[in-house]
């Protein structure tokens, strides 16, 4: 399994966060993590990242405990944030060989630029400082730093919020393109987000899985579980 965690629990001060999660993802895999603002998703997130430190439960990524391998397991992951940081003053080129040597990545580091740039649809942009950029470019160039030391995992946080219906259809296209040769794990608090992109649905609330389950359904399946998501979101 790429993604496995076990009785995850996570207090922040006083406040239950995650009450005793469970769930595996495996190679491969497109899931929608799903819940309403609040839910836990980001906390989850943040964890298996290693942003964020956990004492009960257990969390692995490719079998690796992530507190105890935290180099070894941050190697395996590309991350986009739901922030997006990037560095506005950069150009796009230049902020990728920025975050490729990050990674240590110096055997033909120019050429996988170029082939980053190329694979995400940057280039039309290529040539401009990052603050000037659409959103949806900006997502793209997030993407490319996440993409770049080639992760077995590619964890996104709310990878499409704002942008324009063109760029929407660009950007899933892309995640979709990805999710061929790696697990993704992609946060949303929109039911029809996960149904266009995802293969599976895990739906976080208040802190608990409220429901796991593939996304090849018929009719009344899904409309069980857009009644389902209705409950819990409102």
């Amino acid at each position: 399994m790429s993604i496995q965690i076990a009785g995850l629990t996570r207090k922040i001060e006083k406040q239950l966060v995650l009450n005793n999660i469970s769930f595996d993802i495996g190679a491969g895999e497109i899931v929608g993590f799903l819940g309403p603002n609040g839910a836990g998703k980001t906390t989850t997130m943040r964890i298996l990242t290693g942003n964020l430190a956990y004492e009960v439960g257990s969390v692995r990524i490719c079998g690796l405990e992530v507190k105890e391998n935290r180099t070894q397991t941050n190697a395996l992951i590309g991350y986009l944030p739901e922030n997006n940081p990037l560095y506005p003053e950069m150009y796009v080129r230049e902020y990728l060989d920025f975050i490729a040597g990050i990674y240590g990545i110096k055997s033909g580091r120019k050429a996988l630029i170029e082939e980053m740039i190329e694979r995400v649809g940057l280039s039309p942009e290529v040539h401009k400082k990052i603050k000037q950029l659409s959103k949806g470019y900006k997502q793209r160039v997030g993407l490319a730093q996440a993409l770049l030391p080639d992760p077995k995992v590619l964890i996104l946080d709310e990878p499409t919020t704002g942008l324009d219906p063109n760029q929407l259809e660009d950007i899933r296209a892309l995640i979709k393109g990805v999710g061929q040769d790696k697990t993704v794990m992609l946060s949303t608090h929109i039911l029809q987000e996960v149904k266009a992109l995802c293969n599976r649905v895990i739906i976080i609330n208040k802190g608990e899985i409220a429901a796991d389950t593939k996304l090849v359904m018929g009719e009344s399946e899904d409309m069980a579980l857009e009644e389902m998501f209705k409950t819990i979101t409102n």
